[in-house]
């Protein structure tokens, strides 16, 4: 199995389209079909089914899956490990991160990477934290920046850099904007806006909530904590934002309830080899960790 073939095969895949797997490798069509034929000659048997437009994986399509992304990994470690000999900080960085991290916590350490190591060329992905841990578990991630979920998975090294503290906000003509000390249980009776319903920053809001045999009233989702701003300043609902989004456009609820709090930091995967250009990523993040610890401890 060659790994060009492998890799046309896990963008079919993943894609569910022969057409976009083309667009996602820089190929025509039929370059990718050629790709899939080959691999199926070599393991003797269909990969994928092709009923008009729609391509599904079939049952070996299935059990190969897994173990193409697994190839791919352990042949991309290899080729890092022994760039990694040389101690350059060179080559490319595949990195993720939520657009609130991308906007408000990154950008001094992406502006310092970038003068220190101008020859990475940096791939900056903006995902939901969600599908951030996807890929790093999956491998087509080096690093991602993100919320870190409750419960981390066993396959990755999780790291929290910041905490971010969530205040409960409205709009200034908003009936909660003009009561004074609010219990929690009197957001229950009115529309919360918050983010999508499989977030990590959904969970905590709800589960805080749950723990005092609260319900939370969800009107309006999106994952962009600027778009939920915009919602609330418009008194479409109360929200959670995190005190680096909360100006003059909101009102801060005096709610009587110990503070919310969300970690976001970096994820790797254990299992992965990382490459020069990470590890100097990781090292200014770490630094920016400690900075966190030194003005938490003030």
């Amino acid at each position: 199995m060659d790994t060009q073939s492998l890799q046309a095969f896990l963008s079919v895949a993943d894609n569910g389209s022969f057409s976009l797997a083309g667009e996602q490798l820089h190929l025509t069509q039929p370059a990718v079909s050629k790709r899939i034929a080959t691999l199926e000659d070599q393991v003797g048997t269909k990969l994928f089914d092709r009923i008009g437009r729609h391509v599904a994986l079939t049952e070996a399509g299935r059990l190969l899956l897994p173990r193409a992304r697994q190839i791919l990994m352990m042949v991309n470690d290899s080729q890092r490990a022994l760039s990694n000999l040389s101690g350059d900080v060179v080559g490319s960085l595949i990195m993720a991160t939520s657009h609130h991290i991308g906007l408000h916590r990154l950008p001094p350490l992406l502006k310092a990477y970038t003068q220190a190591h101008p020859e990475v060329r940096m791939d900056m992905r903006f995902l939901d934290s969600e599908q951030a841990y996807q890929q790093v578990l999956e491998g087509e991630l080096e690093i991602a920046v993100v919320t870190l979920a409750p419960v981390p998975d066993p396959h990755l090294t999780v790291v929290p850099v910041w905490i971010d503290r969530l205040r409960f906000v409205c709009g200034h003509d908003h009936p909660l904007a003009f009561r004074n000390d609010l219990a929690l249980s009197a957001l229950s009776d009115y529309d919360a806006v918050l983010p999508g319903h499989l977030t990590f920053t959904r969970g905590i809001v709800v589960d805080t909530f749950a723990r005092d045999g609260l319900k939370v009233n969800v009107a309006l989702s999106t994952n962009y904590l600027e778009t939920l701003k915009m919602m609330v300043n418009i008194g479409l609902g109360w929200s959670v934002l995190p005190e680096t989004l909360i100006d003059e456009e909101v009102k801060v609820l005096p709610i009587e309830h110990r503070p919310i709090q969300r970690p976001l930091g970096y994820l790797v995967h254990k299992n992965r080899t990382l490459s020069n250009a990470a590890r100097s990523m990781l090292t200014l993040l770490d630094e920016a960790r400690e900075e966190m610890a030194r003005s938490w401890s003030l």
